[in-house]
């Protein structure tokens, strides 16, 4: 293996020998020798070690805790990510379901939640690209021993710089195609007062969580910060900030130039600018008149805030750096997205949207693909994370709501068109009319179900019930048209009119004894008896005190 202490000895002297001595340039700059030799040794291309590439705590104290900005930033990621709850996920319908193996993220270590653990993780990608976790207990074991055996099984987060990823390969070369993770070696640094020497850990690739959302292209393994690529972004915003505080530390006015007449003594001279700065320097002693004798004249060498668009220059950097975090500047209150149509209602939504399904969930759903391998997954499923429950992504609750509202129209006019309802529901969740192809039930509309269902014996009595009332009314208007009973329920029952027969009864009257149409010259008497015969006219009443034929007169 390359020696890498000869390679960075040499580094750092080609440095020295260039007359460089590291007074003007930040430790956490990417040019400091420090984070080019962290850089190099991890990068190498015969290494078969991987580091992060930065100075983890030149980042925390030169721009997470210094700058804020990044504060912000890191704070809205760190805020929302640690919202999710996990669980597992059915891979056949997708359901949500809890186990009791999930313990280990919703309490990761004594008093510890998963919002701790989600910020932590949060914090680490963002300061050092990478992020990563193992098993522990109280007897001291770490990784699957730490499972299988032992008591307070619990989380343990390797700091990120002093973790070094060991490749492997077959033949040996960390360049080789089947080049892989070993595993990791962790070794911590010895307290700063010369303490113990702690005892470095070998954990298997299978042992650890590794976590880092942003690949670095020039490794195989390790991740990348995102505040690396702004680093100058920081630079100038803290810049900006000093020079804001000397703005105001000295007489809030920019810098100014005193000339005197070429006779004043030095002693003169020396006696004015003591009393000018005991007067005029600080902001407490802005704003008081200037009153000058002897022939100083007084020149403004610069501007005032305004006339240097000073807003507009932080305000640019602030949203480089929201940027590069992936968060819109409205939601860290950057002047950029604090002004004009940025805080239209549309907008502030459009970004919330953005921050959340660009930002947040790719996040979630990389953490839970690095976190799966602490865990014993169920058969069938695989780690996931409800959001139902986030504050921050309830309207998006409320379009999920809207677009299922749409789901559930499509599927109607779906089954109301004649398809199978299966079909339709599987056709609506792939997006894919195709899937409707051959599953038609030939019925449309209100033939969606049969008139008659034979498997259910209500429906079917109800039916055969209204076929013997509409018989009967039939038979009974035939009868009352003049034909015979016997014909009138042959020529039903058999659907053939040809089966009626006329009944046999005197003109004008029906076989029940009621009156029909009179004929043409004929009349018929309500309520009277019919005629004896065809042309016979109805019989007299006889006359009062009249005989009868073969009776008797009155009395």
């Amino acid at each position: 293996m390359i020696d890498i202490r000869k390679q960075l000895a040499s580094r750092l002297k080609s440095f020295r020998s260039g007359g460089w001595d590291g007074r003007n340039l930040s430790i956490w700059s990417p040019d400091h020798p420090l984070n080019q030799a962290a850089a190099f040794a991890g990068s190498s291309t015969g290494s078969d070690r991987e580091r992060i590439e930065n100075d983890f705590e030149a980042y925390i104290n030169g721009a997470y805790k210094a700058n804020g900005p990044v504060f912000a930033c890191v704070t809205a990621r760190q805020f929302v990510f640690s919202e999710a709850v996990f669980k597992f996920r059915s891979k056949q319908d997708g359901k949500l379901f809890g186990s009791p193996e999930l313990s280990i993220l919703e309490t990761p270590w004594p008093g510890g939640t998963t919002g701790e653990l989600l910020s932590r993780m949060e914090q680490d990608v963002s300061l050092a690209g990478n992020s990563w976790w193992t098993l522990t207990n109280d007897q001291g074991d770490y990784g699957n021993r730490a499972r299988n055996r032992g008591t307070g099984l619990r989380l343990a987060r390797l700091r990120p710089d002093w973790v070094t990823m060991v490749i492997a390969s077959k033949s040996g070369d960390p360049r080789a195609l089947d080049a892989h993770l070993a595993g990791v070696v962790y070794t911590p640094q010895s307290a700063p007062g010369g303490g113990p020497a702690v005892p470095r850990v070998l954990l298997k690739a299978n042992e650890v969580a590794h976590f880092s959302p942003i690949p670095d292209p020039a490794a195989q393994l390790r991740g990348l910060s995102w505040l690396t690529p702004v680093l100058r972004e920081i630079e100038a915003d803290k810049g900006a900030t000093k020079h804001k505080g000397a703005f105001f530390n000295n007489a809030a006015v920019p810098n100014m130039a005193v000339t005197f007449d070429k006779e004043t003594s030095r002693e003169d001279f020396e006696e004015f600018v003591e009393a000018f700065n005991g007067n005029h320097s600080g902001a407490w002693q802005a704003y008081k008149t200037l009153f000058l004798m002897g022939g100083a004249d007084v020149t403004p060498l610069s501007h005032d805030f305004r006339s240097m668009d000073f807003s507009g220059i932080v305000g640019k950097g602030e949203s480089r750096i929201a940027s590069a975090a992936q968060v819109p500047p409205s939601w860290v209150g950057f002047s950029e997205g604090m002004q004009g149509s940025a805080l239209n209602s549309g907008n502030m939504a459009a970004n919330r949207r953005r921050f959340a399904d660009g930002t947040i969930r790719p996040l979630w759903r990389m953490a839970v693909a690095s976190l799966s391998v602490l865990l014993e997954i169920p058969t069938g499923a695989e780690l996931w994370w409800d959001e139902s429950g986030i504050a921050f992504l309830r309207e998006d609750q409320r379009d999920r709501a809207e677009i299922m509202r749409i789901d559930m129209n499509a599927v109607d006019a779906g089954i109301k068109a004649g398809f199978e309802p299966d079909a339709c529901v599987e056709a609506v969740e792939a997006n894919d009319i195709r899937k409707l192809i051959g599953k038609h039930t030939g019925l449309v509309s209100v033939q969606m179900q049969p008139p008659v269902d034979p498997d259910n014996e209500v429906e079917t009595d109800q039916g055969q019930a209204n076929i013997m009332e509409t018989q009967a009314k039939t038979i009974q208007a035939f009868i009352a048209a003049g034909f015979t009973e016997e014909s009138a329920r042959d020529a039903v029952e058999s659907n053939d009119l040809r089966k009626l027969k006329k009944a046999p009864t005197p003109d004008g009257w029906s076989p029940t004894g009621q009156p029909l149409m009179a004929a043409p010259g004929s009349m018929v008497v309500p309520g009277g008896k019919p005629p004896a015969g065809p042309g016979k006219p109805a019989p007299k009443k006889p006359s009062p005190g009249a005989t009868t034929p073969g009776g008797g007169g009155n009395g």
